[in-house]
């Protein structure tokens, strides 16, 4: 069982790396580069949605949010555009590991930023009052 859990890993990883390849074609359509730019950086962002140590909640973005995000990015990518990144996500895993310390230090700057704008709200809604 355990092996089939890392398998299944391994799958979804190839799986958001080819969305990643996706979102940059200029043959996908706009709306699906949303989705897939959504979705591919909640799977490589440190923060979740629901922290994992929530009880029973706590995983059920990595196990129901997250597949159903990668499920429908899929059907909304062009099948051509996702077979050929497919094909080269299979090149790079196994010539290299991928690495982007952009996105990395984009998606920390994006939590940053929410945190920021979430503490301001915080701050006028209830601290403001005199």
């Amino acid at each position: 069982m355990l092996e089939k859990l890392k398998q299944y890993a391994r799958v979804l990883k190839t799986e958001i790396f080819a969305l990643y390849l996706a979102a940059r074609d200029p043959r996908t359509p706009w709306y699906a580069k949303l989705l897939v730019a959504g979705t591919v950086a909640y799977a490589f962002s440190p923060i979740d949605l629901i922290p994992d140590f929530v009880p029973l909640f706590g995983y059920l973005d990595d196990l129901i949010l997250l597949p159903l995000g990668i499920t429908l990015a899929i059907k909304m990518v062009p099948q051509p555009v996702l077979a050929e990144c497919r094909e080269r996500v299979q090149g790079i895993i196994q010539n290299e590991k991928p690495v982007s310390r952009v996105a990395c230090a984009v998606i920390v700057i994006i939590w940053l930023l929410l945190a920021v704008l979430c503490a301001v709200w915080l701050y006028n809604a209830f601290g403001a009052r005199s």
